[in-house]
């Protein structure tokens, strides 16, 4: 956030897909941050499946020493921070219409991880999911159905096969492959793909082979999703 040059402060909601630590695991900056740039009450929401309010219950109470140090502190500073969470089984998760937002969730499959949620978000008649980690799934169907553009987490399980440690061979099982996730984008006619969270991370020049392994079974475009990748779609301006 702080390399895209986006205050805490500003943010309209966090979206969890899930509860594994390597996607939450920053949800305690996002509170603190959000609490002490704020110069005034700004609730931060969260949205996420079930188990989302005991998380951030947690983190509240981890944090309990940091914000009665800050309060301490700051004259200004009264009261601690502020989490409104939802908790969502899918459906229509948030309705902003002064902003013309629409945020949709589907159950999607990461067992033994459950629940987990992916988001199609909708506005001015264009729609971006996010599917999180995951395998394919009809939930995923269900979100990407007519989508401009589709995030996927990746993992190649021909590189992690030729690693001897079950642990990460374990992985494997579920998430996507970028075959997987083209194959799901062209079911459901996206235009673009978006490869992220790569799993193993990719030697430096290899961004071409992920592509081309996601467009064996896939006709739109496909895009390398580093940190701080720009993608447009409708009449959006191209970065």
């Amino acid at each position: 956030l702080a390399a895209a040059a986006q205050p805490w402060s500003t943010l309209s909601a966090v979206l969890l897909t899930h509860l594994h630590s390597d996607h939450i695991t920053d949800l305690n900056d996002a509170v603190t941050g959000r609490w002490i740039t704020s110069l005034a009450p700004n609730p931060l929401p969260v949205l996420g499946p079930v188990g989302t309010q005991r998380v951030v219950d947690g983190i509240l109470a981890m944090l309990e020493p940091d914000i009665g140090y800050r309060i301490a502190h700051h004259e200004d500073l009264t009261e601690g921070p502020v989490v409104q969470v939802t908790e969502s089984a899918g459906g229509v998760v948030l309705v902003d219409e002064e902003a013309d937002v629409r945020i949709l969730g589907a159950a999607t499959d990461h067992r033994p991880v459950e629940p987990t949620l992916g988001y199609r978000i909708e506005h001015g008649g264009h729609a971006v999911v996010i599917g999180g980690d995951g395998v394919p799934c009809a939930g995923l169907d269900e979100l990407c159905a007519g989508a401009d553009a589709y995030v996927q987490t990746v993992l190649r399980a021909d590189l992690v096969s030729q690693v001897p440690l079950q642990r990460f061979l374990d992985t494997m099982d579920y998430h996507s492959t970028p075959e997987q996730a083209g194959e799901v984008a062209q079911r459901g006619g996206v235009g673009t793909l978006v490869l992220t969270h790569q799993v193993p991370t990719p030697a430096p020049g290899t961004e071409d082979e992920w592509i081309a392994r996601a467009k064996a079974g896939f006709d739109g475009e496909v895009v390398f999703g580093d940190d701080l990748t720009v993608v447009s779609i409708g009449d959006a301006p191209a970065p």
